[in-house]
């Protein structure tokens, strides 16, 4: 998928509804940039390799962005200082073409997802302290809901739908395959 493609797509249709989220009586505010990047004239996700020693989510595969801090104003500018933060991309490198609805975590974190073109040419920078390592995907796999799978699991009395990716020799899951697959509804639902 090129980039005018995905506009006409992502611009051009409306926001399908999406499964019901966690229920939490407290939340913290946070916001994730899924991150565009042309390769060979095609679009790919870039994703993160969360670093093995952090507390939360060791090791697992995840888009830049993090909590809202009260200096960054709005949710928006927490997932371009945190993808800064976490890849060293500044956010005048950033093509912000839309957002895809909050998303409330078993974690009680309610996270913003961005969605945003990457300037071509951009050397990544990671922050060894919070990112191991980083890789993208065709954005064309990604979209294509046959290489997803999911399973349900029961929390809290309630029952929720866990969504899987696997690309290669990484599993994308949880909150991080739940955006890719509303990101996928979104594109083909027309």
């Amino acid at each position: 998928m090129t980039r005018t493609e995905l506009l006409t797509y992502f611009q051009h249709t409306q926001s399908p509804r999406y499964a019901a989220e966690y229920r939490c009586e407290r939340t913290v505010q946070a916001a994730v940039l899924l991150p565009l990047v042309t390769i060979n004239n095609k679009l790919h996700l870039l994703f993160t390799e969360r670093a093995m020693h952090l507390k939360h989510h060791p090791g697992q595969i995840s888009f830049p962005g993090g909590k809202y801090e009260e200096e960054d104003g709005d949710l928006l500018t927490t997932a371009l200082r945190e993808t800064h933060e976490e890849v060293g991309i500044r956010p005048n490198q950033v093509d912000i073409i839309g957002e895809l609805p909050t998303y409330t975590t078993v974690s009680n974190y309610r996270v913003k997802p961005y969605i945003g073109f990457i300037e071509n040419g951009v050397n990544l920078r990671l922050d060894k302290n919070e990112v191991n390592s980083a890789f993208t995907v065709p954005l064309d796999y990604l979209i294509n809901t046959a290489n997803h799978f999911s399973i349900t699991r029961h929390t809290k009395h309630e029952k929720h739908i866990v969504y899987f990716i696997k690309w290669q020799s990484y599993t994308i899951w949880g909150v991080t395959a739940a955006f890719v697959q509303h990101l996928a509804t979104h594109i083909n639902h027309n």
